[in-house]
């Protein structure tokens, strides 16, 4: 059994470990990445915005996070699943639950920046109406895929 639950700091650890997993993995690992990474509690959460964890029994097993960027305006962030659980359907319940606090929070529009190596990714954002549009304003040199999502 799955649950979604709200990051907590004794998630620290978790969180950042699950994030490099896949970022190093793809050779993807940037400055700002870890900015992040290092400070979600600045970066993210005093920011205005959320960080979901996905738990099976007593193990992080992912994340996903919405930054907010503009008003009304939110990046979806730092979406992973460890390995064992890929295929699973744990980044579509992520995913899920993102969309549905974006609306609580009155966000007009998602975005995200990804990279075109992450095939699976992008087809679940596509299946969620994400759509490309110009990578513009990057803050990730490795990003070569922008996409947003009117709400």
């Amino acid at each position: 059994m799955v649950e979604i639950i709200e990051y907590e700091e004794k998630y620290f650890e978790e969180f950042k470990t699950i994030n490099l997993e896949w970022l190093e993995k793809y050779h993807l690992t940037e400055e700002s990445d870890l900015e992040v990474l290092n400070d979600p509690q600045k970066k993210i959460l005093d920011g205005g915005g959320c960080i979901y964890l996905a738990k099976a029994g007593d193990v992080i097993i992912g994340s996903a996070a919405l930054i907010k960027t503009h008003d009304n305006i939110y990046e979806l962030a730092k979406m992973a699943v460890v390995p064992a659980f890929h295929g699973k359907g744990i980044g579509k319940i992520l995913l899920e639950r993102c969309l549905e606090k974006a609306k609580e929070m009155k966000a007009e529009k998602l975005i995200l920046y990804s990279n075109s190596q992450l095939k699976a990714a992008l087809i679940m954002y596509e299946k969620y109406g994400f759509r490309h549009i110009p990578v513009i304003d990057s803050p990730f040199v490795t990003a070569d895929v922008k996409m947003e999502l009117s709400l």
